[in-house]
């Protein structure tokens, strides 16, 4: 086998390489035979044909040629006869491309098909009967069937022989499309009474190897004289008919004359062309005029030219030659055949990127075969041919989320009149690609939590949306690191990767965390991911779960405080404020002042929003010196909560009358377990000394009486002894000189010693139930409180 590689390469817009390949190959090969190396020879790796789907594409056609993907081979697939294929077209050749994907890559491959001797010469009938008349002159010619080898070239017909050849020659006329006409010439005078039939022997010979050849028997009959031969007006004749026309249709008409008469001048006419499909084609009438028989088409066959015969009624002839142009009609649409198309391409595709190839084609001729082809408007393609090889590219930036999917249609029309078109639509989908990052629905998130919450308690979603697709545009939520006061805002709450929920992890307090803030990311889950940020702030609000505390009056011990009125205060005098604070706030933390109880309701006014205690009348000798005045503070949260604090109030213009009154006050006797268990051992301990103090003091006093007694016997004088500070007072006992005591207070009298101190105010009173019997020297200081603010008794609620 003869192989003849051409390889040459040209650029099909930007990324798709359109290269062509040429190979020869004989007819006839068996199935499974090499037809090339078609890798090697475009010089692409055997593992890019895999990776990019290499296959085939004929357009429709019958496939001859297959790919072997796996070692990048063209190996035969179906018996290639070229006769059938092509005719006596020549070159015969096979057309299809080879596409590959990803990147889309087009060659076109060529295969010519070369013509192997397999057919010898065919003669359309056995035989052949001639009437020759005896006065025939020398020269006169005689035509004769020609054979039909399908065969081209060395291969076709190449001679004819005439055996025997005594009267006869043969004489062969070469014409334009390669046909040898053959006629039998007469070079002997016959003579019907010597030989009236003869019999020859036609054998046509192709010019192969080996030889091939056909025959054909010639039965000549000799008639009696016939002087003059036929003869055409024209050895040529030209006609056209348009394809497609109708039966009947009468295409040219040809003549001969005949010089002789009667019988002998009449003329008959034949086509001597032994192609079968001419003679069904075309029809010749007794008067010459050449009519359509059949359907004629312009694709199929371009001119056809028959072989004319005139013979009379002797049997001599002539011949002469029509020639039928078919006429071309549009009568064909543009074939569009999809090479290779992409299913999907990204939004990232660069422009020019290839999304589809094809082939269009029009088999009609000039004008009627020119084709130009549109692609649909408002899509960012565009289209652009290589001979009759369109690619439709991307001419502007894709963004799926625009538009995920196009449908391109493309039309391709002919120029003919009417103009003929084709179209195809094409649906090619984008596929997304990561560029974009989840945006939050707001800015900046506030949300608000009541405090006292239970762990746990969803607060609050933060939302944000991914225009991409899929995988791409699955946002997950992440809590960003920070802190507050120190404290990792992830103990405060966390963030539901899948819903963007957000969770409290702790209960909040009011009074300790008023607001804080951190940073959610939401990030998609393309590769790489993208994300953003947003801020949320979390409000807590405050509950009325703090009741009010009172700052003033403060009673934290058993004594007794009270506030003096003099008895002649007026209306509106100034006893006293309760101070109170309540650490919610809003209106959780509105205070008011009402007075619950009191001794006299109608002396005493509490202020509702100021806790001012003010008298509503004056003070009169008839009110009791002692006033007990109760106050409830309320806040205006809902429940509302309270705090009670008593007041007491003496009416009373000096210390002495007050005294009198307040005696009877009792302490608060509330003890803690370690302070009763300090008293227990205290007693104890004063027990056990008491006791042995007591043995030690009878057994000095039994000592001393005993030693009295020896003195006593003894006779010694008695000299009295007095401990140093005593003296005698008038002369009746030992008393202890006069001492200043400096007595220690304390708020818990329980704790407290005597202390005399200086003078102060005149307005407050304490007193201790334990140290009424020194009421005289209490009276003679100026006061017996340091500090005017001491704590009175506080009850809250």
């Amino acid at each position: 086998m003869r192989r003849q590689v051409l390889l040459f390469f040209s650029v099909l817009c930007l990324s798709s390489v359109l290269g062509q390949i040429s190979y020869s190959i004989p007819e006839e090969m068996a199935k499974g035979l090499l037809v090339g190396n078609i890798a090697q020879d475009l010089g692409v790796d055997v593992r890019r044909l895999q990776a990019g789907k290499a296959r085939i594409h004929t357009g429709g056609s019958t496939e001859y040629i297959q790919l072997n993907k796996e070692k990048g081979l063209l190996i035969i697939k179906e018996r290639i006869d070229r006769e059938a294929l092509c005719g006596q077209t020549t070159p015969c050749a096979l057309h299809f491309q080879i596409a590959l994907e990803n990147p889309i890559e087009i060659f076109q491959i060529t295969v010519e098909i070369t013509d192997i001797n397999d057919n010898a010469p065919v003669f359309q009938k056995d035989e052949k009967n001639i009437e020759i008349s005896e006065s025939a002159v020398i020269g006169s010619k005689f035509m004769l069937e020609k054979a039909i080898d399908p065969d081209i070239g060395l291969n076709g017909l190449h001679s004819y022989t005439l055996k025997p050849n005594d009267n006869f020659i043969l004489k062969l006329h070469s014409q334009s499309n390669g046909v040898k006409k053959v006629e039998m010439i007469l070079q002997k005078p016959l003579d019907r009474e010597k030989h009236e039939f003869a019999s020859l022997l036609l054998t046509a010979v192709d010019g192969g190897e080996p030889q091939r050849s056909g025959t054909m028997q010639i039965h000549i009959t000799v008639l009696d004289a016939n002087d003059n031969a036929p003869v055409f007006t024209q050895t040529v004749y030209k006609a056209s008919v348009k394809e497609n026309s109708p039966t009947g249709t009468l295409i040219t008409k040809v003549s001969a004359s005949d010089a002789d008469k009667g019988s002998n001048g009449e003329v008959s006419y034949i086509i001597g062309n032994s192609i079968r499909s001419i003679s069904e084609l075309f029809h010749i009438t007794e008067d010459g005029h050449i009519t359509l028989t059949g359907p004629i088409d312009y694709e199929k066959a371009k001119s056809y030219e028959l072989d004319i015969e005139a013979i009379d009624q002797g049997g001599l002839s002539d011949s002469s030659k029509v020639i039928i142009d078919i006429g071309d009609n549009n009568d064909n649409s543009p074939v569009i055949n999809m090479i290779s198309s992409s299913y999907s391409i990204g939004e990232d595709s660069r422009s020019n990127t290839v999304v589809a190839v094809m082939s269009v084609n029009d088999p009609d001729s000039e004008e009627n075969g020119k084709v130009r082809c549109v692609i649909s408007k408002n899509t960012p393609f565009s289209i652009a041919s290589t001979s009759n090889i369109y690619s439709i590219v991307t001419d502007s930036d894709l963004d799926r989320e625009r538009a995920s999917e196009y449908n391109i249609t493309v039309t391709c029309s002919d120029e003919g009149v009417p103009s003929l078109s084709s179209s195809v639509t094409l649906t090619v989908k984008i596929s997304d690609v990561n560029d974009n990052a989840p945006v939050f629905e707001r800015s900046s998130y506030e949300a608000y939590i009541v405090e006292n919450n239970t762990p746990g308690l969803s607060i609050f979603t933060v939302k944000a949306r991914d225009a991409d697709w899929n995988q791409n545009a699955r946002v997950s939520y992440i809590l960003e690191d920070s802190s507050f006061n120190g404290v990792p805002v992830s103990s405060y709450v966390s963030v539901s990767a899948d819903s963007g929920v957000i969770h409290a992890v702790r209960s909040f307090d009011y009074e300790q965390i008023k607001d804080f803030q951190f940073r959610v990311k939401a990030q998609d889950g393309g590769s790489p991911p993208l994300s953003s940020n947003v801020t949320v702030k979390i409000m807590i609000q405050d509950q009325n779960d703090n009741p009010p505390q009172v700052l003033y009056p403060v009673q934290t011990g058993g004594s007794v405080v009270a506030e003096m009125v003099p008895r002649s205060a007026d209306v509106g005098y100034l006893v006293t404020k309760v101070v109170a604070v309540d650490v919610d706030s809003g209106q959780n933390a509105w205070l008011s002042y009402k007075l619950q109880k009191a001794t006299d309701r109608a002396l005493f006014e509490v202020g509702l929003q100021n806790g001012e205690i003010r008298t509503i009348r004056q003070v009169t000798d008839k009110d009791a010196v002692k006033q007990r005045l109760t106050v409830i503070v309320e806040d205006n949260g809902q429940p509302s909560r309270s705090a009670t604090v008593i007041v007491n109030v003496a009416v009373a213009d000096s210390f002495p009358e007050v005294l009198s009154e307040f005696t009877d006050f009792t302490h608060d006797k509330e003890y803690n377990d370690n302070l009763t268990f300090y008293l227990v051992l205290a007693l104890a301990v004063v027990s056990f000394l008491f006791i042995t103090c007591l043995v030690v003091i009878i057994s000095v006093k039994i000592y001393r009486w005993r030693q009295s007694r020896i003195l006593y016997h003894s006779n010694l004088p008695v000299i009295p002894y007095y401990p140093p500070r005593y003296s005698d007072t008038l002369g009746t006992g030992t008393l202890q000189h006069v001492y200043n005591y400096e007595v220690c207070r304390t708020t818990d009298s329980r704790k407290s010693d005597c202390k005399f101190g200086r003078a102060g105010s005149q307005n407050v009173l304490i007193m201790d139930p334990s140290s009424t019997g020194t009421m005289q020297r209490i009276q003679s200081e100026k006061s017996i409180l340091d500090e005017p603010d001491s704590p009175l008794e506080v009850r809250t609620s």
